[in-house]
């Protein structure tokens, strides 16, 4: 099995590259010229693009082809009070430099809009601000030229009290989405709500591809390990195999995220780096089914991390282990 690996945003090793320059909405309403505020926040995202463009370089120097890229890249793009603000002409050959460079290497790049984006909220105003944010990411990545093979992963949500009716509530409004927004989503069970089952059922019920957090498992799961439901979850990805609209052939292989716990005490939480080995035993098992895999390292060291888990793999290179490059090895069952 053919794995690759990437990580989360921010690089530890590109100096002053952070993707998520922002700005309050406290200090933008201090500002004494909302036009000339919207510009700042217009400069502040051109920044965040062009040092995404910059990480992305990074990657492909590091042979990184994963990436996940920052929400933020607009500061307050999604607030009620800019509503009537459009700063993607402003900001649209930054966006598609963007794109042209992921395209040109094949990158896998993504988003994962944040916890307050919920479609299994009984809210309606919580279920606007979440198809708002949801609409907001899918114009960047169209912004970028990029198709449907870019998704943003989301959870599933609240329990509100009763798990099997907010997971219906989210299988009836992922229904009323946008054809567009709908075809870049994929699922990813959590760490304290819904579990590997219970996200696994939801995506079966709406066709979405699931993201297998094997971490989140690990402190919220039903006894059964990671591996035990890889198959099932493997299967949800078919479709995206299946693809006849894609270019020169590439298709999406599953993705799992993983990242290892900050201590005994403190199981949920990410740790600095990701242990190579609960990994492996991972990856050893996935692979006596499946023939490529992606894993999204969410570690606290980023890139650092990545490459220290790299290097880890190398000693036990031969032991059902093939480094391919610095982000890509094969693993053997």
């Amino acid at each position: 099995m053919i794995v690759r690996f990437g990580y989360v945003a921010i690089s530890l090793e590109v100096k002053d590259s952070s993707p998520s320059k922002t700005m309050t909405m406290s200090n933008f309403r201090k500002l004494p010229d909302r036009e000339a505020g919207l510009r700042r926040l217009e400069e502040i995202a051109r920044i965040n693009l062009q040092n995404t463009l910059r990480l992305l370089k990074h990657n492909v120097a590091e042979e990184i082809h994963m990436y996940r890229m920052s929400s933020k890249l607009i500061p307050l793009a999604t607030h009620a009070e800019l509503a009537d603000w459009d700063p993607f002409p402003a900001l649209a050959d930054d966006f598609a430099a963007i794109g042209e460079y992921v395209h040109k290497h094949e990158l896998r790049v993504s988003f994962h809009p944040d916890h307050f984006t919920v479609l299994s909220t009984p809210r309606p105003e919580v279920l606007e601000s979440s198809i708002r944010d949801l609409r907001y990411h899918v114009k960047m990545l169209d912004a970028m030229g990029l198709d449907a093979r870019s998704k943003n992963n989301i959870h599933i949500g609240g329990a509100y009290g009763d798990k099997p009716t907010a997971a219906d509530r989210f299988v009836e409004h992922f229904a009323t989405l946008d054809d567009d927004i709908r075809c870049r989503i994929t699922l990813e069970n959590d760490d304290k709500t819904f579990t590997t089952p219970e996200t696994l059922a939801v995506a079966q019920r709406t066709g979405l591809p699931m993201v297998l957090d094997i971490h989140h498992h690990l402190v919220n799961c039903e006894g059964e390990p990671a591996s035990y439901w890889w198959q099932q979850v493997a299967q949800t990805w078919e479709s995206e195999l299946s693809r006849t609209d894609v270019p020169n052939g590439i298709h999406l292989p599953p993705k799992i995220h993983a990242s290892s716990p900050k201590s005994p005490t403190d199981r949920r939480s990410h740790a600095d780096g990701v242990e190579a080995g609960p990994l492996l035993d991972f990856l050893r098992e996935a692979a006596r089914t499946s023939s490529h895999l992606d894993v999204m390292l969410e570690a606290k060291h980023k890139d650092a991390a990545l490459r220290q888990l790299m290097n880890d793999l190398r000693n036990v290179s031969g032991d059902g282990v093939r480094i391919i490059d610095n982000g890509t090895i094969e693993v053997l069952p």
